[in-house]
């Protein structure tokens, strides 16, 4: 993997949608490795991680954010 690869948690909420993972402030949480996303998503749902190990179903996962390498389209200024 690259420098550049980061990586973000999400959650089922139940109704069959996911949804990013945010922080207090609003803002989107971003790891730069997956053991640290890993570590923060079993601090913040414990007890979902813990449940899908006795095959409970997946409520969580962490996802790798793909860089876009090559800006495509390009975009015009001010548009």
């Amino acid at each position: 993997m690259t420098e550049r690869t980061k990586f973000k948690i999400e959650i089922e909420e139940g109704n069959g949608l996911w949804h990013d993972v945010r922080g207090s402030d609003g803002s989107l949480l971003i790891f730069d490795d997956e053991a640290t996303a890993r570590a923060k998503l079993m601090e913040l749902y414990p007890v979902l991680v813990q449940m899908e190990r006795y095959g409970d179903g997946k409520r969580t996962r962490v996802l790798r954010i793909l860089v876009d390498e090559d800006d495509w389209p390009q975009r015009k200024a001010g548009a």
